[in-house]
């Protein structure tokens, strides 16, 4: 157990007999009441968010993790198979763990896995920004190069995004694989 105000963003607590992460913590002190922490988790079970006003006094269970670098194989069902980059060791990693960002997952690509104490896989970690090639989008005519208008694009993951009007099929661009927003225009 640790006190709330020794945790910081990130960190993996057991809350109501679940695992959550830390998305945001902050310390507030109202005029007349006691400080407190409020606190925004997401449900590495559920994937659901929630907020709690944490007592400055209160004490949290911290769950011990390792985290692991692991290469993405190939998809097995709806499991993704997973290879450890120092033991060669394969393990099969269910959809609902890699969440929203499993649209730009692609072969070769290196996802940090995070395990809790008992062994047991809490959540997947994909690199913050991927590059992927644009396989099909409308061709832009030369009067909707000059606005700053979108339009949707198919990547080779096959996730639809929304990129400004001169990207053309076959362009490398950078996404963002939290939120899926176009990025940047790789030049190669």
């Amino acid at each position: 157990m640790a006190s709330i105000s020794n945790i910081s963003k990130g960190s993996i607590i057991r809350f109501k007999g679940e695992p959550h992460s830390i998305e945001s913590l902050m310390h507030r002190t109202p005029g007349n009441l006691r400080a407190f922490y409020q606190a925004n988790m997401r449900n590495l079970k559920s994937g659901r968010n929630v907020e709690y006003r944490f007592s400055a006094t209160e004490s949290v269970d911290v769950i011990v993790t390792e985290r692991k670098q692991y290469q993405y194989l190939y998809r097995d069902g709806s499991d993704f198979v997973m290879m450890d980059n120092d033991t060669f060791d394969q393990i099969n990693v269910p959809e609902p763990l890699v969440g929203s960002s499993a649209r730009f997952i692609k072969d070769g690509i290196t996802v940090t896995i995070v395990f809790s104490d008992d062994g047991s896989i809490l959540e997947v970690e994909l690199p913050t920004f991927v590059e992927v090639e644009v396989t099909e989008t409308s061709p832009a005519l030369k009067d909707d190069r000059a606005t700053s208008g979108t339009k949707p694009a198919i990547v080779e993951t096959g996730a639809e995004i929304n990129v400004p009007m001169f990207i053309q099929t076959g362009s490398i661009i950078r996404v963002d694989t939290r939120t899926g927003d176009y990025i940047e225009r790789v030049k190669k």
